[in-house]
């Protein structure tokens, strides 16, 4: 960054200075670009492990590697993606950045406690670290008992570091919703609150609630381990299936964790580029609530083929297609918002439409699996392996990048190059669905996952999806490499450059310290476009005489 000019405000990036005003700051800002910087680079390793892991499955023999080997690549790619990317990737990063910023406050609640929550989340990142070092862990991310009661590999350094993550995401969870209470705004009401804020304050509600339950259960399985105590092995007189409710209480409603703060980007991005009131306010912010309500109530669609009755299997598949209302009312909503509207079609809506794209592809075959008779089919296979991806992997990652280049301006005070940008777009999108599209065929062919060598039927999808996954890895390193570049030598950005309307954009790109010059009042909701461009164009009262 430039040494500032005496016309330009001293933005938060360049006071205080030194590597220690970085590590102990409780500027939320630079928490947010600190956990940014971590889960990217943790990113980059689940990535290149995912890589090697399709490398393998190019050919059918599974001659790249050992399965000893392939297990444990397989199970550090998921649990790295699961842990460590995806849960914190946008509340944890743009959240953290934005959320006070969005409510006109100075910082979040308790900002010693979000650092803490960040120093948590590298303590516990290393525990996974260590596990890679260490020679790994091969029971897939889920740590299914008994296998993981019995195997030598290095699971209890993998569970703790899990363990210690869980208390990351329930400070965040507080420090967050304590926020969206007390610290907003005067006239920024419930009802003008950002969807964005409102996507967070659903995840908080989830991470104070579910993340409990799954660090009781992997403490228990760390004891279980360590002094032989029978509670999830049945070798020991314990239940395996008992392990899999605990898991999957808390693991489906933190898909919610990772989609729901996904939601609120496309949100924000899908009203400020069409230039329309977003239609629904309402029922969007509801269904926030209404997603992290229902997800508790629908793990039992993962046990299907468990043993558990017919009449249990009936009625979480009846709460299981009824979380997809609430989701189709954002979607709805959306494109209800697009439609008549001016929308510009920067790089920003080129990732919203294809966040559209590919999360409704994840949603709507999720129905395949939330049905018992088709489910019994399909589990297990890459079927699951694709809708999991098309819905987690697409759905965060793309509204992650959505997110970044939205915000970019502001977290950087610079532009980056919307030509090149978009041109990567197309390869992006093109290289994540030849990755996984053939992975659906392949699944309702009968390929099982988790496999090192497959009959020979199987390659040809298998080969598409490599090649795939070869190009979108090669879009990603395209994306770092302009916004890097961008710091550089980019334009500078102005305060407003997508001219929105929440609070964010009031203030200088990038902020200053204290975020504001000034105390923000507001006086109009933040997708009131065109009640604002009928003020702005009303003619001028006259001047009495």
């Amino acid at each position: 960054m430039e040494t500032p000019s005496s016309d330009r405000p001293v933005s938060y990036l360049q006071e205080p200075r030194g590597w220690r005003s970085w590590l102990f700051t409780l500027d939320h800002k630079r928490i947010g670009i600190m956990y940014l910087s971590a889960i990217l680079t943790f990113f980059l390793v689940g990535g290149l492990i995912a890589l090697a892991v399709r490398a393998e499955l190019f050919t059918p023999e599974g001659d790249l590697m050992s399965a000893s080997t392939y297990n444990r690549m397989f199970t550090l790619h998921g649990a790295i993606m699961v842990f460590l990317v995806l849960v914190p990737a946008i509340p944890a990063s743009i959240g953290n950045f934005v959320l006070p910023l969005m409510l006109g406050a100075k910082d979040v609640a308790f900002p010693r406690v979000n650092l803490l929550s960040f120093w948590i989340y590298v303590i516990g990142a290393l525990f996974l670290v260590f596990t890679l070092l260490s020679g790994g862990v091969d029971t897939g991310w889920t740590f299914y008992t008994p296998y993981s009661s019995e195997t030598d590999t290095s699971v209890v350094s993998a569970l703790t570091g899990a363990f210690i993550l869980g208390f990351s995401s329930i400070l965040t969870g507080v420090n967050f919703m304590t926020t969206i209470h007390k610290m907003r705004a005067p006239g920024l009401s419930w009802g003008r609150l950002p969807l964005f804020v409102w996507g967070l304050y659903a995840t908080s509600i989830i991470q104070i609630l579910a993340t409990p339950v799954i660090a009781i259960t992997l403490f228990l399985l760390i004891f279980e381990k360590v002094a032989g105590i029978g509670i999830f092995d049945p070798a020991l007189g314990g239940d395996p299936v008992l392990f899999q409710h605990f898991f999957w209480f808390y693991s489906h409603p933190v898909v919610y964790v990772m989609i729901l703060p996904a939601f609120g980007v496309i949100s924000e991005t899908v009203s400020i580029n069409s230039r329309k009131h977003i239609f629904g306010y309402g029922a969007i912010a509801g269904s926030s609530v209404a997603i992290s309500a229902i997800g508790f109530l629908i793990w039992g669609h993962h046990l299907f083929v468990s043993g558990q009755s017919e009449l249990a299997g009936a009625i979480f598949s009846i709460l299981t297609l009824a979380v997809g209302v609430p989701t189709a009312i954002k979607v709805t909503s959306w494109i209800a918002t697009m439609y008549k509207g001016s929308i510009r079609w920067n790089t920003v809506m080129l990732y919203t439409v294809g966040f559209l794209w590919i999360f409704t592809i994840g949603g709507l075959t999720g129905l395949f699996l939330a049905i018992l008779a088709t489910d019994v089919h399909l589990h297990d296979t890459y079927f699951v392996v694709a809708h999991f991806h098309y819905t987690m992997m697409g759905g965060v990652i793309f509204a992650l990048i959505t997110a970044m280049h939205h915000w970019w301006p502001k977290i950087t005070g610079r532009m980056f190059d919307e030509r090149i940008a978009k041109l990567n777009f197309a390869l992006l999108f093109f290289g994540y669905n030849l990755t996984f599209m053939p992975q659906f065929v392949a699944g309702t062919r009968g390929m099982p996952r988790r496999y090192h060598a497959y009959l020979p039927e199987f390659a040809p999808w298998q080969q598409a999806s490599t090649i795939g996954s070869f190009i979108f890895g090669l879009s990603l390193f395209i994306v770092a490499g302009y916004l890097l570049k961008s710091l550089r030598s980019g334009a500078r950005a102005p305060a407003n450059p997508w001219g929105a309307l929440s609070l964010e954009w009031q203030t200088a790109s990038p902020p200053p310290p204290e975020n504001f010059d000034h105390d923000p009042v507001v006086t109009h909701g933040p997708y009131d476009f065109e009640e604002t461009r009928a003020a702005a164009d009303a003619p001028a009262a006259p001047v009495p005489a």
